[in-house]
């Protein structure tokens, strides 16, 4: 984790304390996940491929040789998982990187030195002007995985204002979680399964939008109240000394650096918009971003390099856990087990009458993002089922996508194969236990939310069909 200290002219970064591992957890789920391979039978769906899409065709899972995982192959599952997230792991390293450059010019702060003194951002404006622009960001999918490159800037606004490191991640996380959970202009997502279902683009936004909102609503609100609990509690602002705030001016200087980092991420966001720009053409613009902050704050270019490199050390635990996560993935794929469970629940669902059976299909789309962390990935293997499953149970296609998105959606923020989750948690120094009890109550909420808007679009018959 960053952690700056505003006492001082010059950030300072600090190496996190130490505490659970995250990887132990996830690498006992790593070996759980390689006994079932033993366990469950191995099957497999046939796939047809249109437009490069591959859909399962319904009723044609079929056994295949038990592809049991054997001890070594978990390990190699591992390297597997790390070259697999190279692109998410250099992202976050040279997250750490670019803030160490633009910290070690004293932007930062002199910036967050301002911010724990104002009287004008009280901390619900605070927690409002991130949640407004994170969930947008996360409706849109312009931030999915890059939200890990964000979270140090909670953190560190977070440690400016006197607050924990778990809302400081919160700030930058959780509002983009909310917004993406329900995602309504997200092609990779929303689109990507509309288009499955066959169903017009972004149709059915009224509902979705709703959803949406009370998603970004309940979140904004439950970060409000925990904060001011922390506030109850005694937990103020820290208090800095008048010769700290004396010296922590923001220059012409400071500015000329914040301003070209704003810039640089506005661009980001255009490309994304525009041209498609992924984790690729994000970390290469934050090594480009380290080198002309570093020439604006004066620096040589050992000195940038070296900034940049110890900047990147404080992140190798965030950034390594992407890989771990991916493992468990690889790992179900290769022993074969995921497709038996997609057809052993949608048997269960069979039975049931419409109403139960759209909330079925949203728990089973949950259960099932455990073993799949991809969106897409899940879409591609539930809807060409659950499709003709729903047509016989008298359920509209645009209430079949939205059981997948919301299912996949609420399990983002509480999934240990998350390697988004788990890198934010270790950006955090949070361990996974702490982050779930702080969650619990948000996500209940967000389940509620989502029983209710579905019985609501069983009801209407959301469409258009």
């Amino acid at each position: 984790m960053l952690q700056l200290n505003i006492n001082n002219d010059n950030a300072a970064i600090s190496p996190p304390k130490s505490g659970q591992s995250p990887y132990l957890l996830l690498f006992i789920i790593l070996v759980l996940a390689a006994l079932a391979t033993w366990l469950i039978p191995a099957g497999e769906f046939d796939f047809i491929t249109r437009d490069g899409i591959k859909f399962a065709v319904k009723d044609s899972l079929h056994a295949v040789p038990q592809s049991g995982i054997y001890p070594l192959e978990i390990f190699t599952a591992i390297v597997s998982g790390m070259v697999k997230s190279a692109p998410i792991i250099f992202l976050i390293l040279f997250t750490g990187g670019v803030l160490a450059v633009v910290e070690s010019t004293g932007a930062i702060a002199a910036v967050l030195n301002h911010l724990s003194r104002s009287t004008h951002l009280s901390d619900t404006r605070i927690i409002l002007i991130f949640g407004v622009i994170f969930a947008l960001l996360g409706t849109t999918g312009v931030v999915v995985n890059a939200v890990v490159a964000f979270v140090p800037i909670g953190l560190l606004v977070a440690r400016s204002i006197g607050l924990p490191p778990i809302l400081g991640a919160s700030l930058v996380y959780l509002t983009c979680a909310s917004g993406f959970n329900v995602a309504i202009l997200n092609p990779a997502t929303t689109g990507l399964t509309q288009h499955l279902a066959q169903l017009p683009l972004f149709s059915g936004m009224l509902l979705r939008g709703l959803t949406c909102l009370l998603f970004v609503s309940t979140a904004v609100g439950y970060l409000i109240w925990h904060v001011r609990r922390e506030r109850l509690q005694g937990r103020g602002r820290p208090q800095l000394d008048t010769s700290a705030e004396s010296r922590m001016v923001i220059s012409g200087r400071h500015k000329l650096i914040l301003t070209t980092t704003a810039l640089a991420l506005l661009i980001f966001i255009g490309g994304t918009i525009k041209f498609h720009w992924g984790t690729d053409e994000m970390s290469a613009m934050f090594v480009l971003l380290a080198v002309v902050v570093g020439l604006q704050g004066k620096m040589s270019g050992s000195e940038i390099a070296n900034t940049f490199l110890a900047g990147c050390s404080t992140l190798v635990k965030g950034a390594f856990i992407v890989g771990m996560a991916t493992a468990i993935s690889i790992v179900l794929q290769q022993g074969n087990i995921l497709d038996p469970i997609v057809g052993y629940l949608s048997n269960l669902l069979t039975p049931f009458p419409p109403t139960a059976a759209a909330i079925g299909m949203f728990i089973s789309a949950g259960l099932i993002h455990f073993g799949i962390s991809s969106g897409s990935g899940e879409s591609a293997l539930l809807i060409p089922i659950f499709s003709p499953l729903g047509d016989s149970l008298g359920l509209t296609r645009q209430v079949i996508v939205q059981t997948a998105l919301l299912g996949e959606g609420i399990v983002n923020s509480i999934s240990p194969t998350s390697g988004v989750l788990m890198a934010v948690l270790a950006t955090a120094n949070v361990s996974f236990g702490k982050w779930l009890r702080f969650i619990a109550p948000l996500i209940a909420l967000w389940f509620v939310i989502c029983i209710v808007m579905l019985l609501i679009g069983v009801a209407i018959k959301w469409g258009p069909f």
